[in-house]
């Protein structure tokens, strides 16, 4: 039997069809009115926050630095500077691939991964949103050309314009005038980050250091418009930065000069000063180094010679090195023993060429092993007659010994504006105490009394202690700083002046250190022959190892670097001084020989005009 046939229905099928296609309009509708509403809601309800939101894509506001405070000596001389120069940078927050920028920066710059090791660390420092950071400095006009022509495959990479640091006397003044470098880390501590937005240097040393915040100046702020690549199209608004003030020293270029040309290249340190003033008018410690190594990033290789060399010339010897004083002390411990009543003008003690405590086998050797008879106070200065000091220095005691010395400024921070200084040492029975669990010995005192020992003092305090004698007693602290656009370096805490019982004794110490110079038997009148004016100095030397007792010093058996050290301290004119010289020459064994006429080319230079063939200055200023 043949199936049955279905007959379709047209009516219901289009019944289905019409409820699909309503199903389907008012699921369209729907969606169009949530489309709308929220388009609503975006553009009516919150028009205010997403305008807002779309002025700060295309709207930034960035950092201006200030352009830095230059410093001058006291004529004008600039010492510090800024300089243009170009320098690549990345805002991280325009770079879509960190690392795809790097790898081509590579291949364009021959970036080392020493710099791009730095630029990792900078990236990573704690910054303002679209903050440039800096990859490299000093662009040559090649580099710069090769960033330009493939400048639409490094977004976010720019080449800015700005001021770098520039120390024009390099090496001359690096540790008095110290240098900038790169915030880091440690430097974030201690700043305030929006006061250094913008800013990718800070004093690291010297000046540049103790006078950050006269030299930084105020940061500016631009607010500028920028397109989808982050470029800049306009500047909408700018507040101008305010430099930093400019900074005057006492230093003087030219006395400067004459003063590395005296010491001849050799290690040591001079330090001239104005008694009136304070004022540091030389401050050479040699060897040096160039500053401008360490404004952009010194090389590993570069700071690992610095580091590594046996002169050290990293090292501050003015304000660090801590030398035996040796004999430049024994004029200020005749002024302790007048002034305490321990010993008189007229006070004799008998030198055989040696000293020995009572009831003590042990013999303290004078430098002059044959000895000089009966000594006075006067010839003991002029011979710097140790037998002499060796019994003032048990009369006085190390208690009183101590006591004035510190009034001297031995044993603490002498200077105004010299944060690196050392405070040096001067012993006592509480620090040998405390730091050798022992106690003081009198036989150490007896070395006290000449400089050696446990006493250990830096070329500065040696320096003011002089100057202290030339102002008889009146303290003006050692200061870098002359004026700073009228405002001066604030000088509380200085200490008391020194009162003599006797006034008259201070003339009677410096005509014995006049003596020294131009007497028959001082020991410096080889230095003073033929000056013009009269200097009062006293030489002195200071053991590097020890000798045995009853050996005797022999410098062709010592490594060079194992001789005695050579000192000078002295002032001139002796009647009214106008300058007063320390000098340290490492391992040059004789104070009278070698660092006297150091400092006699120094007064020279100072006191004398200059002859007409002389040279301005023996070294090239760098362009």
């Amino acid at each position: 039997m043949p199936a049955p046939l279905h007959i379709r229905d047209h009516t219901n099928d289009s019944r289905i069809i019409q409820r699909r296609l309503l199903l389907a309009a008012f699921c369209m509708l729907m969606l169009i009115s949530g489309l709308l509403a929220r388009m609503y809601f975006l553009q009516v309800v919150q028009h205010e926050y997403h305008s807002t939101l779309s002025e700060n894509n295309r709207r930034h506001v960035q950092p201006v630095p200030p352009p830095r405070g230059r410093i001058h000596d006291r004529n004008g001389e600039v010492l510090a500077e800024n300089r243009p120069s170009f320098s690549l940078t990345i805002t991280r927050e325009r770079v879509p691939d960190m690392q795809a920028n790097l790898q081509l920066l590579r291949q364009l710059l021959e970036l080392d991964d020493e710099a791009l090791e730095r630029f990792e660390r900078r990236l990573k420092q704690p910054r303002r949103p679209f903050e440039a950071v800096p990859v490299m400095a000093e662009l040559s006009e090649e580099q710069i050309a090769r960033i330009a022509v493939n400048q639409f495959r490094l977004p976010g990479v720019e080449v800015q314009a700005s001021f770098v640091r520039w120390y024009p006397h390099a090496e001359h003044f690096a540790h008095a005038v110290g240098y900038v470098g790169r915030i880091n880390e440690q430097d974030l501590r201690r700043i305030d980050t929006v006061a250094y937005a913008g800013t990718h240097y800070i004093g690291k040393t010297g000046v540049e250091r103790h006078y950050e915040d006269w030299l930084h100046g105020t940061v500016g702020y631009e607010e500028v418009e920028t397109n989808a690549r982050g470029r800049v199209l306009r500047v909408l608004k700018r507040t101008d930065p305010v430099a930093g003030r400019d900074l005057t020293l006492h230093l003087d270029v030219r006395l400067q000069a004459a003063a590395e040309r005296a010491l001849g290249g050799r290690r040591g340190a001079v330090v001239a000063i104005e008694p009136a003033t304070g004022g540091v008018l030389a401050f050479v410690s040699q060897p040096g180094f160039d500053p401008n190594l360490f404004v952009t990033g010194i090389s590993f290789a570069d700071y690992a010679e610095l580091r590594d060399s046996l002169d050290q010339p990293l090292f501050n010897r003015v304000l660090r090195g801590l030398y035996p004083p040796g004999s430049t002390i024994k004029q200020m411990v005749a002024l302790a023993g007048l002034d305490s009543g321990a010993v008189t003008r007229s006070s004799r003690v008998f030198d055989p060429g040696f000293y020995q405590l009572p009831n003590h086998s042990h013999k303290y050797r004078n430098w002059n092993r044959t000895g000089d008879g009966w000594v006075d106070m006067r010839l003991a200065i002029v011979r710097s007659n140790d037998t002499y000091f060796y019994d003032l220095a048990h009369k006085l005691g190390i208690d009183r010994l101590h006591d004035y010395m510190t009034r001297f400024g031995i044993g603490t921070r002498v200077s105004l504006d010299m944060f690196e200084e050392s405070a040096g040492l001067m012993p006592s029975r509480e620090w040998k105490r405390i730091n050798r669990r022992q106690p003081w010995y009198p036989g150490e005192t007896l070395i006290a009394g000449i400089g050696q020992g446990y006493m250990l003092a830096t070329p500065l305090q040696l320096a003011q202690s002089t100057a202290l004698i030339a102002n008889r007693g009146v303290w003006k602290r050692p200061r870098l700083l002359k004026e700073a656009d009228g405002l001066e370096p604030d000088e509380s805490g200085t200490p008391e002046n020194i009162v003599l019982k006797n006034p008259a004794d201070w003339e009677f110490i410096i005509d014995a250190m006049a003596d020294v110079m131009h007497g028959e038997r001082g020991t410096a009148r080889a230095a003073a022959q033929g000056a013009a004016y009269r200097i009062a100095g006293k030489t002195g030397t200071a053991q590097v190892v020890g000798i045995a007792q009853g050996a005797k010093y022999d410098s062709a058996a010592l490594q060079e670097r194992h001789r005695d050290h050579a000192l000078f301290v002295g002032f001139a004119p002796a009647d009214d001084p106008k300058i007063a010289v320390a000098v340290m020459v490492e391992n040059g064994e004789s104070g009278g020989r070698v660092a006297a006429p150091v400092a006699r080319e120094v007064f020279d230079a100072w006191l004398l005009e200059p002859e007409e063939d002389e040279p301005e200055l023996y070294w090239e200023i760098q362009p």
